[in-house]
């Protein structure tokens, strides 16, 4: 005969078993703090609810993420001086690399362990002018004239400012064929920057809700947040940053280290 004593141990025993099959079955709910550069946060947005979508059906796992967002260099000093980052996604090799110079946050060899690089997306550089473009700006030579103010981040702070500069010097070099005249092209264009903002998202509000500037030098993605369409673009002459300089950490040492040609290009005003 079953006792109430016998038939309550039971149910308690079968409570705590249904329990840790419960805690099994729904793990507990987690937080990640992705550290990202500046122009990102719509693009993850949308990612991120993919991505959270797809992992609670995988595992029954909720996942809450969340973001910041800044100058890729400042980002990764923010890891590097304790910012508790579970995923770090920058804008320069450099900037990654600098977590494992820095602390070791990572491995040395991040960018072969993946494939791809360890770039899961890519965008390039553009020429964004305002409505109908009153100044005709084509190329890259328009933005030296006289005539034409150029909006573009501070290389010192911004990634993507890095990206538009080193673009601009090797147009310059192939075109006119040395790195002093690259260096002069550039002189030139920084000399028609107005004001240098510390990240591209910075520069987009100083171009489209400030209205200054008659071209803005662009991520293409962007471009196309301002735009809210895709842009047509004609097929673009693409380089390597590993073939035209060297790489991040040489082309940092040559052209963004304090006293470098950046410094020995541009006099704030």
């Amino acid at each position: 005969m079953t006792t109430r004593r016998q038939l309550i141990q039971a149910l308690a025993a079968t409570a705590l078993t249904a329990s840790a099959f419960s805690a099994i079955a729904q793990p507990a709910p987690v937080t990640l703090l992705n550290v990202s550069y500046d122009p990102t946060r719509e693009f993850y947005v949308e990612y991120n609810a993919a991505f959270i979508k797809h992992w609670k059906a995988r595992t029954g796992q909720d996942v809450t993420i969340k973001q910041s967002h800044g100058g890729s260099g400042k980002q990764a000093r923010s890891i590097i001086d304790g910012l508790d980052a579970d995923v770090a996604t920058l804008a320069l090799a450099g900037d990654t690399d600098a977590l494992h110079t820095n602390g070791g946050w990572i491995p040395k060899d991040w960018q072969k362990r993946l494939p791809l690089g360890s770039s899961p997306y890519t965008s390039t550089i553009v020429l964004v002018t305002r409505a109908g473009n009153p100044k005709n700006i084509k190329d890259w030579d328009d933005l030296i004239r006289p005539d034409v103010k150029v909006i573009t981040p501070n290389p010192k702070t911004s990634g993507g400012a890095r990206w538009n500069y080193l673009a601009a010097w090797e147009f310059a070099k192939r075109k006119y064929g040395s790195d002093a005249k690259a260096q002069e092209f550039v002189a030139r264009l920084y000399a028609n920057v107005p004001v240098l903002d510390s990240g591209a998202r910075g520069s987009s509000i100083t171009f489209a809700q400030r209205a200054q500037g008659d071209v803005f030098l662009s991520w293409e993605n962007e471009a196309y947040l301002l735009e809210k369409e895709f842009k047509q673009l004609p097929k673009l002459n693409l380089f390597k940053i590993e073939d035209a300089f060297g790489g991040w950490e040489q082309a940092a040492k040559v052209h963004f280290s304090d006293g470098g040609t950046f410094d020995q290009i541009y006099t704030r005003k």
